[in-house]
């Protein structure tokens, strides 16, 4: 009786500090938000305290004790384990921002305060690995402790710490992978350069959109500019492959992909673009780049939402609420000359490029801009050199795709028609997996696709037609090269186009079998495919990557409730 009457004091003395520590972790996001540096730091000792007490109530005899006694055993197993979670996710937040407060409170206003932002990632870049390693294993020691105690709120408890465990290992990755990229590639060990490009979206490539215009970017200790700006036709076609990514490439794409800037991103593996830009601009320039990066018209709305408008030659103001209109719609209508169009767009690449070392003045406003910006593809970035390329592989920034197992449905659509009706595709994707059975289970991925041209005339550069063999179309329609990447080792069974069934081509990239049918879409006009599947069992969580085009892929995934055991 004695012994019962000790475990339950001793055990709401934990629950109280637990929920305590969680009580600070929930502010310390609103702090955070409001950028408000000095509550941080105590909010975060408030949230250290508690969990630290947490963690002494539990690794003492006592509470050893009691993870032996009958029906309690499992929950105060658990119970530990969260107390230890805390304590180690407050130490680890607490040391990261001991770290970063320094250089994210200064501005970069001048080359002094760039000098001092980079060294003071490079300092923080172990100090950030150490955290995700320290999250890592904290996490396997909590998924060691039981997850059905026969307390519903302690179970749920312990899976949304899981939860936010994995939530700020992705966080502190990133920042790692930041810290240790940045300094190098923005020039702190030497000046740097890139090919940038611009890619419009409105006519659809596998990394997102056509290149429309490109530059070089150039790094030097952390100050930058853009120079050569150039519509597409400034880079010359090669006579011959600049580039080689191997015989599953060539049998897909053909030898004009490494040829031809026009074709040069048809495959979603970003590297493979990037690799082949830097090669046909070395080939014309004889001038050797360190990497390539990528930005779309949705991107350049993010930058401008932290630089503010710009203003063109002739008066006429960009913002981060027009400029996607602007260069993916307005332009084709304003300008009849595709030459006077090019000039325009390019006016607006360097009407930003010039306005973009301000987005450098205060770093604790660029992450948070960054952060959509990579993980909707808008901005992509390969390097030549292989430690960098390594990190950047890791992440969305990288635009890779992944060769590693596990449920996978990616849609990528690639424009046919020559024209710049991508502008209007709504897109969805529902991707259903059934249950697992020896080793196997079936899947179906349901593709809709959606014309959404407006009623009324547009530019004929818009509607043309520019695909083979010529025929009579209604004016408005679109010819889309539709593929399915589905995870490795998966099987197609069927595949269906508005409920017919269709026949298509079946290839490999990267591991990944690919599937893949040319589809016609008149105005207005909705299509459906759906894709019947058999994949391996995995007890991994299903990876849907979204192409980076003008409207947002809707997405649903409708997971096996009984899911597959590891």
């Amino acid at each position: 009786m004695l012994v019962g009457g000790w475990s339950v004091h001793l055990g709401l003395g934990v629950r109280d500090q637990l929920q305590a520590t969680r009580d600070a972790l929930e502010h310390l996001r609103a702090v955070m938000t409001a950028r408000d540096l000095d509550r941080m730091a105590v909010t975060l000792a408030t949230a250290q305290r508690h969990a630290a007490e947490a963690r002494r109530l539990t690794s003492g005899l006592d509470w050893s004790l009691i993870t032996h006694l009958p029906f309690v055993a499992d929950g105060a197993t658990t119970v530990r384990g969260l107390a230890e979670t805390a304590a180690e996710i407050t130490d680890v937040l607490a040391r990261v921002q001991r770290t970063g407060t320094s250089f994210l409170a200064a501005g970069a206003g001048s080359a002094d305060d760039m000098r001092q932002l980079l060294d003071g990632l490079r300092t923080a870049a172990p100090v950030l690995d150490d955290a995700e390693a320290r999250l890592a294993r904290v996490r396997t020691r909590l998924v060691a402790t039981p997850a059905r105690t026969g307390a519903a709120s302690l179970d749920q408890a312990r899976g949304t710490a899981l939860y936010e465990l994995d939530r700020l290992r992705r966080w502190i990755g990133g920042a790692a992978t930041a810290a240790t990229v940045i300094p190098p590639v923005l020039g702190n060990d030497g000046p740097r350069r890139y090919f940038l490009a611009f890619q419009t979206n409105a006519e659809s490539r596998g990394t997102g959109g056509l290149v429309g215009a490109f530059g070089v970017l150039s790094a030097d200790h952390g100050r930058i500019a853009v120079q050569r700006l150039a519509a597409n036709t400034g880079l010359d076609a090669s006579p011959r492959p600049v580039a080689d990514h191997g015989p599953a490439f060539r049998a897909r794409y053909g030898a004009g992909a490494v040829e031809l800037l026009s074709v040069s991103n048809l495959s979603p593996h970003f590297p493979y673009a990037a690799k082949t830009w830097t090669a046909l601009w070395e080939r014309q320039t004889h001038q050797r780049l360190d990497g390539a990066i990528a930005i779309d018209p949705v991107g350049l709305s993010y930058l401008l939402g932290l630089i503010g408008p710009v203003t063109l030659p002739g008066g006429e103001k960009v913002t981060a609420t027009n400029v996607v209109d602007l260069t993916e719609r307005a332009a084709y209508a304003r300008y009849t000359d595709p030459a006077a169009r090019k000039r325009f767009l390019v006016g607006i690449a360097k009407a930003v490029s010039e306005a973009l070392p301000r987005s450098f003045e205060d770093p604790s406003r660029v992450l948070p801009v960054l952060k959509p910006m990579v993980e909707e593809h808008r901005i992509q970035m390969w390097s030549r050199h292989d430690a960098e390329q390594r990190r950047l592989s890791s992440t969305a920034l990288g635009g890779v795709l992944p060769r590693r197992p596990g449920p996978y449905a990616g849609l990528v659509v690639n424009n046919s028609a020559g024209g710049k009706l991508d502008y209007y595709l709504n897109r969805s994707l529902d991707y259903e997996l059934g249950p697992c059975q020896a080793g196997r289970r079936s899947t179906t991925v349901r593709v809709r696709l959606t014309n959404d041209v407006p009623r009324g005339p547009l530019p004929s550069y818009v509607t043309d037609r520019l695909d083979a063999p010529p025929r009579p179309r209604p004016v408005g329609s679109n010819l889309l090269w539709v593929s399915l990447y589905a995870g490795v080792g998966a099987e197609i069974r069927a595949v269906s186009v508005d409920g017919d069934r269709v026949s298509v081509i079946r290839e490999v990239e990267r591991s990944h079998p690919v599937y893949s049918t040319l589809l016609e879409l008149d105005p207005r006009q909705s299509r459906t495919l759906r894709f019947d599947l058999v994949e391996p069992a995995s007890a991994e969580p299903p990876v849907v990557p979204v192409q980076p085009l003008v409207r947002p892929q809707y997405t649903r995934i409708t997971p096996d409730a009984r899911g597959c055991a590891r």
